[in-house]
């Protein structure tokens, strides 16, 4: 795989493609960065970026990792010490996953954020941002929340962390573009050059295949969970055998989660997947793509339920080391 499928390898948007591409060209030594606000435990939605950012590596990027404990902070996630407490749990866990620690930096947003010249920067953007504008970009990880002032700062540092981070890309979620557009749109006013950006898909809700998967209401797998835990999850996982299902009663679309979960967490970190059935059953399927896998689990060759047991097992060795770093660290 060339360094452009790597950079490009399961983003849902490339800002710009042209961009990239030339990124690609000579990604050796070139920065990608994703902010994460330390919140607690790595759970799925980190852990979709953190692949990107392993692909990132092995195409030959530095990538940072900014533990933004001021943007926590600002969002009345605690005080600064509980906040960094957080932020070196989230570290450590980052580190198990699987992100080589040679080629990769973690920094804390008070790092360079409370610096005379962000503030100055920051202000600047604040004189030159509408409140409607600030929290257009902010609307999507908001959520319904009323907005306060915090909130609309909140869009406008991510906009100056592009620059002060020393970036050549940014990574998100699909949830992170209108800050990104945000950050395309007012860096030139500051004579500071725009940066390419992936967006990384938002996986939906396990149980109903709407919407997005949400830590909040407990239906994410996270590095918490036991190997119980993630196997009755997946288990209790909606997984029609079609990657495009019937709407529900209520006409809201409907992804199939736990094809979603091969495609962006499993396939992207094992070289191939075997599903493990008696030979009365047909014996065990091994897929090296993840297209084989989908199109087995429309055909009927590949049953859901053990599209789902093998997905478990994937999983939890995938978040095993995290779980076992979270031990360490509370004991």
């Amino acid at each position: 795989m060339d360094a452009y499928e790597l950079l490009t390898r399961n983003a849902e948007e490339v800002v710009t493609d042209e961009e990239v591409r030339d990124l690609a060209d000579e990604p050796a030594g070139k920065r990608a960065y994703v902010g994460y606000e330390p919140s607690g435990v790595l759970h799925l939605g980190h852990l979709l970026t953190a692949n990107k950012l392993i692909d990132l590596q092995e195409a030959g990027m530095e990538v940072v990792v900014l533990l933004a404990d001021v943007h926590a902070y600002l969002n009345g996630k605690g005080t600064f010490e509980e906040i960094r407490d957080i932020a070196e749990q989230m570290k450590a866990q980052f580190l198990a996953y699987g992100l080589d620690e040679d080629n990769a930096e973690f920094v804390y947003g008070s790092e360079f954020q409370l610096d005379e010249e962000y503030v100055l920067d920051l202000h600047a953007l604040e004189v030159g941002t509408t409140m409607n504008r600030a929290q257009r970009a902010m609307a999507e990880i908001q959520g319904d929340e009323t907005a306060k002032v915090s909130h609309l700062v909140y869009p406008l540092m991510q906009t100056l962390d592009i620059e002060y981070l020393d970036l050549d890309l940014a990574v998100g979620g699909l949830d992170q573009r209108k800050v990104h557009m945000l950050a395309r749109e007012k860096l030139p006013d500051l004579d500071y050059e725009v940066r390419p950006a992936l967006h990384t898909p938002i996986v939906a809700d396990l149980t109903s295949g709407e919407g997005k998967m949400s830590s909040s209401e407990g239906i994410t797998i996270s590095m918490e969970d036991s190997t119980e835990d993630v196997e009755e999850k997946v288990n209790s996982a909606y997984c029609p055998p079609t990657r495009d299902p019937e709407p529900d009663d209520d006409g809201n679309e409907r992804e199939n989660p736990v094809l979603e979960l091969f495609e962006y967490h499993v396939f992207p970190r094992f070289e191939e997947v075997v599903v493990e059935r008696p030979e009365k059953y047909g014996g065990d399927l091994t897929y090296e793509e993840f297209e084989s896998l989908a199109e087995d689990l429309e055909s009927g060759d590949l049953h859901p339920a053990d599209a789902k047991g093998t997905l478990a097992s994937y999983l939890d060795e995938l978040i095993a080391p995290g779980r076992e770093k979270l031990r360490e660290l509370r004991d």
